[in-house]
């Protein structure tokens, strides 16, 4: 047992002071005021906050690799340890391994993976992120156009039997697939989330019913907003879904970021799109066929398309206070709460409350990660 100390505990819903944050093996046991600690819980660890914010895990729900490694490279559990190794440097233990545009083999491979993994939540895997092959040719971005395809019968089988056993949410373009595809995937438990996709407002609108209740990055790799036209972004601002957003101030103006803020509220929450060179000095990768460089925190094509990001989540997390202005609670709960809620999974994730699952993070003063318990071990 262990009791987290002289810190300010975000329990999800607001700051508490002059508490103690107790937990033991994986889960949260409570939260009591310090007077009572020794008294209830005498034999716990006690860890010094030094006056630090102790907030929930973050948890990213778009992230194609980082740590040297690409998902789609190689898709094997070595893969997710180093991903989830990484993560956990940047306070991030709970994330959707991404899977982008790319053959059927890769994606069945990657679904009897995970599937098949009884112990994924203990290396940070929630499930399958599949964004793409189903997606618009017009809005691939840095996706290789020759896998971008039509979901098929069989495939779409092959998903749902697995279901979210291996599949947390899948990325299709609404006009590239049936509303029938789209609510078999929704009353599996899968997440269908609209991105790299060129549909008019309408047109997401008329598919939206099916079940589309996500979106994948927000702004990038969908049609824009116009007056006559407003689109797909349009469509995400206006309507009933929630959306991730990369805050990294190149995918996105910071003001586009504060502007979708204060429509979407707690619908917008905070992602990555991380690739391979963060947390290394990789100069470029390749992503399925294509030349990624990463220079100067940006990751992009041999064309200038943007080719994922460098962000991690506690960088995203201060790029919200001191880029978009929002406070440091919402920027919390957009890293924690707001994507635990967007897979049906903050009974157990992004809150710090008794049964919670004890993942926590330490901050200090100037936002930066000091600690990190990973299912209460500190890692």
């Amino acid at each position: 047992m262990k009791a987290i100390i002289n810190g300010k505990i975000f329990d999800g819903d607001k700051f508490l002071e002059n508490k103690a944050l107790v937990f033991e093996n994986k889960k949260i046991i409570n939260i009591v005021p310090m007077e009572a600690l020794e008294e209830r819980y005498p034999e716990a660890e006690i860890i010094d906050a030094k006056g630090g914010y102790v907030t929930p895990g973050f948890i990213d729900l778009q992230i194609n690799g980082c740590g040297g490694v690409l998902f789609n490279d190689s898709v094997t559990r070595e893969t997710l340890e180093i991903m989830n190794r990484t993560n956990l440097k940047y306070g991030c233990t709970s994330f959707t391994p991404t899977l982008i545009t790319t053959g059927d083999e890769n994606i069945i491979n990657a679904l009897e993976l995970v599937g098949n993994m009884e112990d994924k939540e203990d290396i940070g895997v929630l499930g399958l992120h599949i964004e793409g092959p189903y997606i618009s040719v017009a809005k691939k971005g840095i996706h290789n156009p020759k896998f971008i395809r039509k979901m098929d019968e069989a495939m779409l089988n092959k998903i749902v039997e697995k279901g979210t056993k291996a599949t947390t949410i899948i990325t299709v373009a609404p006009e590239n697939i049936s509303g029938e595809y789209i609510s078999t995937l929704a009353n599996s438990g899968i997440k269908v989330a609209l991105g790299h996709t060129n549909a008019t407002y309408k047109e997401v609108e008329e598919k939206k019913i099916f079940g589309i209740s996500l979106a994948t990055h927000l702004y990038n790799g969908m049609s824009s907003f116009a007056h006559r036209e407003p689109g797909a972004a349009g469509a995400v601002l206006d309507m009933d879904i929630k959306a991730g957003i990369i805050v990294d101030g190149m995918h996105s103006d910071y003001a586009a970021v504060r502007i979708a803020k204060r429509i979407m509220g707690d619908r917008l929450y905070l992602v990555t799109d991380a690739v391979s060179p963060v947390g290394t000095d990789m100069e470029y990768f390749y992503f399925e066929g294509n030349k990624v460089y990463h220079k100067n925190g940006k990751c992009f094509g041999e064309d200038g398309t943007l080719g994922g990001s460098a962000l991690t989540m506690d960088a995203g997390v201060r790029n919200l206070v001191n880029h978009v202005g929002i406070t440091l609670e919402e920027a919390i709960r957009m890293a924690t709460l707001y994507p635990a809620k967007a897979v049906n999974l903050d009974n157990k994730y992004g809150r710090l409350q008794p049964e919670a699952m004890a993942d926590i993070v330490i901050l200090n003063k100037e936002l930066e990660v000091e600690k990190v318990f990973a299912k209460g071990n500190l890692v």
